[in-house]
């Protein structure tokens, strides 16, 4: 039985418009599929060691089988490749790729290698064309749509960037057969992220069917990430550069980023996961301040407890910052303005909105009460 046709989902941003293409089986179908972005048959493709050894050669012998020459370029697997080191290795490597500014890159991996090849692509010769192939589940939903792109400060997550639209996303639903259970689940804390952010229904089908698309079944992973794309892609296209509606995308992510740095980017808590544990923080911080019913961030957190998902401070292994020390890092968010950080809360499933007045006693009961239960 044949795979169903690819299913696509428009990213609608006038002249930097793009299609999502999302589907079975497309990697060993890339050429056919990407040569005509391609203005001379060459391209790079950065990745990571991890997915390389897993996924490059097949995309080269798609490539090859339409006359398209790649060469690649691999750096280290995990987030701390979003450095200025590694930043300033993939752009060395494209200019002595003779890579110019009419060819397209590929990035081939997760949201770690999305982002840094879309940045180098952001500044080399002031902006290259870039695709997004993404390997993981996480990038598959969120990190490959929306042109945010960029590298991590010793300060905070993401601090260092730029807006760099690809000229297209294609998204094989088969390469995520490869992933580990843990990384699959990482990716999920991203899915779950739409329905609760602005779509009750997409959450009430989580509910019945995230166990089957966990263990492997192919048509609820397609419907899953194609209406995490749908979503995503419907608010980019009303707000791109992140002046309003965008920030709902950020559920959880102000705690999240915050328990990044407090565990140094490390393996200790992948992006899927804290992202996961901040959506519970932030729905916790939301019933503190009676903006939703007690039962809600209860109902999220069984959700995130029948897959398997982090979702608490009390899964984190080994130390962590006292609220105090918590809160400081929130404070070099990305999205902080006037030194104050802004927090997406909820009313309720599928009810969120952004909110810069919240108390910061509030912030503060809710953390120590989630530190407590480490002890």
């Amino acid at each position: 039985m044949s795979a169903p046709a690819p299913r696509i989902v428009p990213v609608a941003l006038g002249e930097r418009s793009y299609d999502v293409l999302i589907g079975q089986g497309l990697l060993a179908e890339s050429g056919a599929r990407l040569a005509p972005f391609f203005r001379r048959p060459r391209t790079v493709i950065v990745s990571d060691e991890t997915v390389a050894g897993l996924h490059l050669d097949t995309l080269k012998a798609g490539l090859t089988e339409a006359g398209i020459a790649a060469e690649a370029v691999r750096v280290p697997s995990g987030e701390a490749s979003k450095s200025w080191p590694m930043l300033e290795r993939v752009v060395e490597a494209l200019l002595a790729a003779k890579i110019e500014r009419d060819d397209v890159v590929i990035a081939l991996g997760g949201g770690v290698i999305g982002d840094l090849a879309g940045f180098a692509c952001a500044i080399l010769r002031r902006g290259v064309a870039f695709i997004q192939i993404p390997t993981s589940l996480l990038a598959q939903v969120d990190s490959s749509v929306g042109g945010k792109t960029g590298i991590n400060s010793p300060l905070g997550k993401n601090l260092i960037g730029a807006f760099h639209q690809p000229r297209h996303v294609m998204i094989d639903i088969d390469v995520l057969d490869t992933l580990d259970g843990r990384q699959f689940l990482a990716g999920y804390g991203e899915v779950v992220k739409y329905g609760l952010l602005g779509d009750a229904g997409f959450f009430d089908w989580l509910e019945r069917m995230g166990t089957r698309l966990r263990d492997g079944d192919k048509g609820a992973r397609i419907e899953a990430v194609e209406r995490s794309v749908a979503a995503k892609a419907g608010i980019v296209s009303r707000d791109e550069k992140e002046n309003g509606e965008r920030a709902l995308l950020n559920l959880g992510h102000t705690f999240a980023h915050a328990l990044e740095a407090a565990t140094g980017y490390s393996d200790r808590l992948l992006h899927g996961e804290a992202v996961a544990i901040g959506t519970g923080l932030a729905f916790a911080l939301s019933s503190r301040l009676g903006l939703c019913a007690q039962e809600t961030p209860s109902r999220v957190g069984e959700h995130f407890a029948q897959m398997g998902l982090k979702r608490s401070l009390a899964d984190i292994e080994g130390s962590l910052p006292d609220a105090t020390g918590l809160i400081e890092l929130m404070a070099q968010d990305k999205k902080v303005r006037d030194g104050v950080p802004a927090f997406i809360l909820a009313r309720g499933i599928g009810d969120a909105f952004v909110s810069r007045d919240v108390p910061p006693e509030a912030v503060r009961a809710v953390l120590e009460e989630a530190l407590s239960q480490r002890r």
